[in-house]
Formats: structure tokens, C-alpha cells, sequence
């Protein structure tokens, strides 16, 4: 996905946990939260880091997260309504930055083309999760945890009718967390990148969640 592969606050889990802390959620072992100047070392680290990147795109260079990623990061709580955005996630109890999840209104380039494949449909009233998270945080059901909590946050906090999400068609572990979190596949899209991945030619596969056919789940 656009957001890469599963590659202290609080002392109990409510029923809701995405609003136990106004701003802020809450997950069984995470805060995530709104990004911080602070943040800018690890999350330099974060997409610098190639094995992170892999699914991605090339590795970021520190001065464009100083000068793009970052700031962008930190203008949403004013340019997006509230609750979206990007949002750092730490690890509970202790604060260690595990990475990063997002709730967003669709921008990847994936589904900015999913009217070429007919499913303009699933982006009317839709809202795009994505995570990237350091290689130490995967295989530990983090991803699928944060995911989690997004979908529940965009069908019962942000009135979205649609979730959706991509990744490369290749992106096995992330296609699994995004199945675990309620996705299933909507299509697969083939895109002529200038500069291809590895797997690239497997094409970009799309994943959507349904506000009714959630809520019956719920």
C-alpha cells in the first residue's frame, strides 16, 4: 500500500478504543498520535530506511522529510477535518516510535486510476488507510492492530462510506493485514511506473471495506 508492509498513556482498552484520549487513540498496545517537530529524527529513519521503502518507492532523503514529509504531516490537524490524518504510533508502556498510520482522504496513484478499472464506485465517500511501521515492529500483528483502529475510526467517528487501501500485488504481508482488518480485494491495476519496482508488473492491487457490510460485521 502506499503505506509499505507489516514488512503512555493509556491503562485499559475501552469498547471504542479510538476515542478514549480526545485526539489521540488508543490500541490494545499503542498510542497513536498527531506527529511532533520531535518526531523528525525517526521518522527520517523510518523512510529512510530501505527495507521499509521496499514496496514503496527509493528511500527518502533526510532533507525531504525535514522539508516535505514532516511538515505535511504536521498541517493536517488544521487543513483535515478531525481525526484524520497521519498519526505517530508508539509503543505502550515506554513511547518507542513503532512508525506511523494514516487515515486520509485517497491520494495514492493507484486510486487516483481506479476509475480506469471501473471502480470509481468504491472511492465515492471513501477514506485511505495506510501504516509504515520499522522492521522490528513487523510479524508482531502491530499493523493489522493500527489498521484496525482506522476502519473502526472512519466508520463510527468519521462517517466514511468506504475504506480503502493498495499495495503492490507482490506485498504479501501487506495484503494480509489489510484482509485482517476487514479489506478484501476490489481489483488489481496495472501501471506503467518510470521507474518500476521489482514486482512491479504484478500490477497494484486495490482493497476497499463497505460502511454496511462493516457495521453487520461489528
Amino acid at each position: 500500500m502506499g503505506s509499505g508492509k507489516e514488512c503512555g498513556c493509556a491503562t485499559s482498552v475501552t469498547d471504542d478504543p479510538i476515542k478514549a484520549v480526545p485526539g489521540d487513540a488508543i490500541t490494545e498496545r499503542m498510542l497513536l498520535r498527531p506527529f511532533r517537530e520531535a518526531d523528525l529524527g525517526w521518522l527520517t529513519a523510518l523512510h529512510g530506511d530501505p527495507a521499509v521503502m521496499c514496496y514503496i518507492d527509493s528511500p527518502v532523503p533526510p532533507e525531504v522529510v525535514a522539508a516535505e514529509t514532516l511538515p505535511g504531516f504536521l498541517r493536517e490537524p488544521a487543513e483535515l477535518p478531525a481525526g484524520l490524518g497521519h498519526f505517530a504510533a508508539l509503543r505502550e508502556p515506554g513511547g518507542e516510535p513503532l512508525g506511523w498510520f494514516g487515515l486520509v482522504p485517497p491520494s495514492s496513484v493507484a486510486l487516483q486510476r481506479a476509475a480506469t478499472i471501473g471502480l470509481d464506485g468504491v472511492l465515492s465517500g471513501a477514506l485511505e488507510v495506510g501504516y509504515r511501521l520499522f522492521p522490528s515492529a513487523w510479524g508482531q500483528g502491530y499493523a493489522t492492530e493500527g489498521a484496525r483502529s482506522l476502519v473502526r475510526r472512519a466508520f463510527t467517528d468519521a462517517g466514511a462510506e468506504n475504506v480503502v487501501a493498495t499495495t503492490m500485488s507482490v506485498n504479501i504481508a501487506s495484503r494480509r493485514v489489510l484482509e485482517k482488518a476487514g479489506l478484501t480485494l476490489a481489483g488489481t491495476l496495472l501501471i506503467d511506473w518510470p521507474d518500476p519496482l521489482d514486482g512491479a508488473e504484478q500490477g497494484d492491487v486495490i482493497y476497499a471495506a463497505f460502511r454496511q457490510a462493516w457495521l453487520r460485521s461489528s
